[in-house]
């Protein structure tokens, strides 16, 4: 099932995907409603919600984020993203020995979340705009300290992500060991569905990846191709080492990190040496598409200019 967000007529609604149509659930159910309640449908067999509404074209809708996610917390699972990205953004080589430990995920804004066809503006005082193709689980039940094997159970959907990235201000304040911010803060468009595990069953391979093809075009050129399932970790296993000592709940994003092979310009970049291709400018139209979810297509605008905030005043060190 795909449970699709949209506005149609000046109502919004959340309804159920059908071949190239969307019928409305009731009035005031909420895509975590539904998820929460696909996915008690899926473990209890209990009757959850049904289409009520007529069927729509798509194309007489405007879809929007398929959920707003209290959290979204950021993978990083493909092996050769991480080795040029590093080369690309702080200059260093190779992976850190610690990435092999366990899933590394940072917490991203949930605030910035956009939909699946708008625009996307620069990010103040940045001028080294980057795509990068994600695919992320939802959660559909709440849990804590799960095994992988509980995790699976947990999750009620699939989505795709682009992490928008300002290459130029990451790679500065990188520098201070906390990890990403104003980079990361702008834009992450999620859509254009949520499609529910058992429509991506049969691509489930035997040691539990998504072999799902991946595709990033920018203005119909494509610059990255790769398989989901060049994941190092299973999304099973990061819902489980998400859970581990706290709670994650319905709603709660999980992105996969960005694939290789072209998952975003800055792996291109530490692979080939130059920026090539060029960083995004306004007038750029991103693609990512997702074998079994579908594709989101995202154009750069010009974003506002940054308000001035003075650099850090040097103080002395005075005690009372």
């Amino acid at each position: 099932m795909r449970i699709a967000t949209y506005l149609y007529e000046g109502r919004r609604h959340c309804g159920v995907v059908e071949e190239t149509v969307v019928r409305a659930l009731p009035d005031g159910t909420s895509p975590l409603e539904a998820l929460t309640a696909l996915t008690v449908r899926r473990a209890t067999g209990a009757l959850g919600v049904d289409p009520v509404g007529p069927a729509v074209p798509l194309t007489d809708v405007r879809l929007l984020p398929p959920l707003e996610p209290p959290t979204i917390r950021d993978f990083v699972t493909f092996e050769e993203h991480v080795e040029g990205v590093r080369r690309s953004v702080d200059g260093t080589t190779g992976v850190p020995e610690a990435w092999y430990d366990a899933p590394t995920f940072y917490f991203t804004n949930p605030y910035a979340v956009i939909g699946p066809y708008d625009d996307v503006p620069l990010p103040p005082g940045s001028r080294v705009l980057d795509f990068e193709l994600e695919v992320a689980a939802v959660i559909g039940r709440e849990g804590r300290d799960l095994s992988p094997e509980q995790a699976r159970d947990h999750i009620a959907g699939y989505t795709i992500l682009n992490d928008w990235s300002a290459r130029d201000l990451q790679s500065r304040e990188m520098h201070v060991g906390l990890g990403p911010c104003k980079g990361k803060d702008t834009a992450a468009t999620l859509g254009p569905y949520l499609v529910t595990p058992d429509e991506l069953s049969r691509y489930r391979d035997p040691d539990g990846f998504l072999r799902l093809a991946l595709t990033a075009e920018v203005n119909g050129e494509v610059v990255g191709e790769d398989l989901l399932s060049n994941m190092s970790w299973t999304f099973e296993e990061m819902v489980a080492y998400a859970s581990r000592g706290t709670v994650v709940r319905p709603g709660d994003v999980l992105g996969s990190g960005t694939c290789g092979n072209g998952g975003c310009l800055a792996e291109l970049w530490g692979v080939r040496g130059e920026q090539s291709p060029p960083p995004l400018k306004p007038g750029d139209t991103v693609t990512l598409t997702v074998e079994g979810i579908g594709s989101l297509s995202n154009t750069v605008v010009e974003g506002v200019a940054p308000l001035r905030i003075p650099a850090a005043r040097r103080r002395t060190r005075e005690r009372p």
